[in-house]
């Protein structure tokens, strides 16, 4: 019978195996060291951006379908209201940045509250198409609302200096806006670890593996669903609030059942239940779009035939897969 040694010494060493485990293992560390050099290797700083916030909604959406293993189709709900609350509070009442962007999240996590304790009810596709059919009523009643500029978007969401004490930040500079935004996403990433090495981020994923069994182990499986739904929401709805201040406006197609298919792409072109996967996915993704939309107006149909041969080649995703053969967690 082999021992442990002896099957160890027929496999081959993994190069890189080193780096990536201490990718793994200092992970905030890693994510901040790649967020501060990024904008200095994408081709621009508003692509930078793009991958920054939406790199932040993949991981809310992450967070409910890769580590709990629920696929919801609404999670657009969670970024409009977000990007709305914001651009509403700064827009229309003047509020400082530093009270729209909470009121953002918790905004974001009322309207998960309320979706999560219908949707949780429902299972597999169910639950997909219930929290799509939710996130539908969300939509028509923003555009609806008066504030919110119905079909035009909401505009003047102008948020052109930001004060900390005796310093000022010009966020007309991309360079500046997008360190100011990262700082937001390093915080969320920050929290999030802290979740997911706690023992309810064990739960959330034996929840993933075996639902019936960690029931039978006296856990509560709907309160753990609940809680994750709505922190998610509320991650995705500060990703909406930093959308919102970097666009100056807001689009009612944020909260378009697109939007919501856009994350499960980016999710699943990065890897699902991976902590960078997000990131990832959403690089790959806009960089794919900024190259292709240079060249043709059809870039969908190349994004698209890219993102099958991905699916196929990679079937875990791209830092998925890599972990996968380097055997990194």
């Amino acid at each position: 019978m082999n021992t442990p040694s002896s099957v160890s010494a027929f496999v081959p060493p993994v190069r890189g195996l080193k780096p990536l485990r201490m990718i793994a293992s200092h992970k905030i560390a890693a994510i901040v060291l790649v967020l501060m050099a990024f904008p200095w290797l994408a081709p621009n700083q508003s692509v930078a951006i793009s991958v920054l916030i939406y790199g932040l909604y993949a991981f809310g959406f992450n967070l409910l379908f890769g580590y709990m293993g629920m696929l919801s189709f609404g999670h657009a709900a969670f970024l409009g209201i977000g990007a709305y609350t914001t651009g509403i509070l700064i827009a229309h009442f003047q509020f400082p940045w530093w009270i729209a962007i909470p009121a953002s999240i918790v905004g974001a996590a009322v309207v998960a509250l309320a979706m999560g304790m219908l949707a949780i009810r429902t299972r597999g596709i169910y639950f997909a198409m219930v929290t799509l059919a939710l996130s539908q009523c969300v939509y028509f009643l923003v555009y609806q609302f008066p504030l919110s500029g119905g079909e035009n978007g909401l505009r003047g969401v102008n948020l052109a200096n930001v004060h900390l004490g005796p310093w000022s930040f010009d966020l007309l500079n991309p360079a500046i806006k997008y360190y100011f935004l990262a700082a937001f996403v390093v915080l969320a990433l920050w929290i999030v670890s802290k979740v997911l090495a706690s023992p309810l981020g064990g739960v959330i994923e034996a929840v993933r593996e075996n639902e019936a069994r960690t029931r039978a182990c006296g856990f509560n499986v709907e309160a753990t669903k609940l809680v994750t739904f709505v922190l998610s929401g509320a991650i995705s709805g500060l990703a909406g609030a930093l959308n919102a201040i970097h666009l100056s406006s807001v689009p009612i197609e944020t909260l378009h059942y697109e939007t919501s298919g856009l994350v499960v792409m980016i999710c699943l072109l990065g890897g699902m239940g991976t902590f960078f996967g997000p990131f990832v996915g959403a690089a790959l993704f806009f960089l794919i779009q900024d190259v292709f939309s240079i060249w043709t107006e059809h870039w969908q149909l190349y994004v698209g035939a890219i993102f099958i041969i991905f699916v196929l080649f990679f079937p875990k995703g791209v830092w998925g897969t890599i972990l996968e053969k380097c055997h990194v967690r």
